[in-house]
C-alpha cells in the first residue's frame, strides 16, 4: 500500500543519540495507526549510523522503513534531496535527527498539504517563542537572529525562521523542484524555500514546539561563512536561470 506519510531523516554520525528518536517516531507512527514510511539517510557517517538505524528498525516490522547509505558525506541538504527522492508519498517531511521539534508536531506541518491549502509548510522557532522549552546558549540564539536578517536581506524571503529542521512537502508540486537545487549544505534550507516560492508555490511558516538538544554539529563561524556564499550562489542562480525548469 502507497504510505500517505513519508518520513525523512537525514544521519550524520548519529549512533549515539539516533536510537531514541527513531524509537519515538516508530512509536507514534504505530500508535497513531499512521499509514506513513521512514527513511534514514546516512550522510557518509564514518560510525554506525545505519547500523543503528536498521537495529531500530528491526524492531518495528510491521512499519515501512529504508536506511539509505553513501560512503562520502555529501551534506544535509544533498541527504535531504536523497530522501524526498526516494519518498513514496505524495507528502513528506523531513526532520533532525535529534527530535528537536516533537514528531508529535507533524500534522501542523502535514494536514495543511493534505487538505490542499499549501505546497510546502515549515516550522518555525520565531513565531511563538513561548513554545520553546529548553533555549539555546544567549550567544548562539542571538547569532541565529543576526543570520536570519541576513538571509531576510540576501534572499528577500521575508520569514522569520528558514533554518528549523521541520519542513513538509507536497511532493507532486515540488518533486520537479529539485533537480534544479544545487546546494548541499548549510544553506540547502533557504533555497528549498526560494526555489518554490520562485515557482509559485504556497508557503506557509507556521510555530512549532521546539527544544534545544546537546551535540549540534553547526559551527557558528564556518556556517556562517558557507550561508553567505551559498545565499551569493542563489542569488547568481536566480539571476542565469538556473532554477528554471527546463
Amino acid at each position: 500500500m502507497k504510505p500517505e506519510v513519508s518520513i525523512i531523516i537525514p544521519a550524520y554520525n548519529e549512533s549515539d543519540r539516533i536510537s531514541g528518536p527513531l524509537a519515538s517516531i516508530l512509536n507514534f507512527i504505530s500508535t497513531a495507526e499512521l499509514n506513513a514510511e521512514l527513511i534514514v539517510v546516512d550522510d557518509g557517517s564514518s560510525d554506525d549510523t545505519a547500523k543503528v538505524a536498521e537495529n531500530a528498525f528491526a524492531a518495528a516490522p510491521d512499519i515501512s522503513t529504508t536506511v539509505i547509505r553513501y560512503e562520502k558525506n555529501q551534506g544535509k541538504g544533498f541527504a535531504v534531496r536523497t530522501g524526498l527522492l526516494a519518498a513514496k508519498a505524495d507528502v513528506a517531511l523531513f526532520t533532525d535527527a535529534d527530535l528537536s521539534t516533537p514528531i508529535e508536531e507533524m500534522s501542523k506541518l502535514v494536514d495543511p498539504i493534505q487538505n490542499g491549502e499549501f505546497d510546502l509548510t515549515f516550522g518555525s522557532r520565531a513565531l511563538d517563542r513561548s513554545l520553546i522549552g529548553t533555549h539555546q546558549p544567549w550567544r548562539r540564539e542571538q547569532g541565529g537572529r543576526v543570520v536570519n536578517f541576513i538571509i531576510k536581506t540576501m534572499s528577500g524571503l521575508q520569514f522569520s525562521d528558514t533554518q528549523c529542521g521541520f519542513k513538509a512537502f507536497n511532493m507532486i508540486t515540488f518533486r520537479p523542484l529539485l533537480d534544479v537545487m544545487t546546494i548541499d549544505r548549510f544553506g540547502f534550507d533557504v533555497e528549498f524555500l526560494f526555489v518554490a516560492s520562485y515557482h509559485k508555490l504556497r508557503l506557509n511558516e507556521i510555530p512549532v514546539r521546539w527544544d534545544d538538544v546537546a551535540g549540534s554539529k553547526v559551527s557558528a563561524v564556518r556556517d556562517t561563512r558557507r550561508m553567505l556564499s551559498e545565499l551569493n550562489q542563489i542569488r547568481r542562480n536566480a539571476k542565469t536561470g538556473a532554477y528554471d525548469l527546463k
